[in-house]
């Protein structure tokens, strides 16, 4: 597919900030919920951003559908984490088991 210069520029920034920011802030949440532990102020700030920015990343991957594996590894990781934080919590205040 061919693109023009701006949307070659906004997919290399987009990628490189995933590449650079974004992936590892969020490996680094995965650990510390996969070891039990739960978001704090900065992690749920920053999940607050990832998500504030879907909108775009879905109106990109319509546009340019060679990113939907890409955007669905993403949302799925995020989703892995959300769901583990809640399940973290909830045995913190004895709702639920660990599992």
């Amino acid at each position: 597919m061919a693109y023009t210069e701006t949307e070659l520029a906004l997919i290399v920034t987009t990628l490189d900030r995933l590449r650079t920011q974004r992936l590892p802030r969020a490996l680094d949440i995965k650990k510390k919920v996969d070891a039990g532990g739960t978001l704090d102020e900065f992690d749920i700030n920053f999940l607050k951003e990832i998500f504030e920015d879907s909108s775009f990343t879905r109106a990109a991957v319509h546009t340019h559908p060679e990113f939907q594996e890409i955007v669905a590894r993403i949302t799925h990781l995020y989703h892995e984490i959300t769901e583990r934080a809640l399940a973290n919590e909830q045995a913190r205040a004895g709702g639920a088991d660990n599992s």
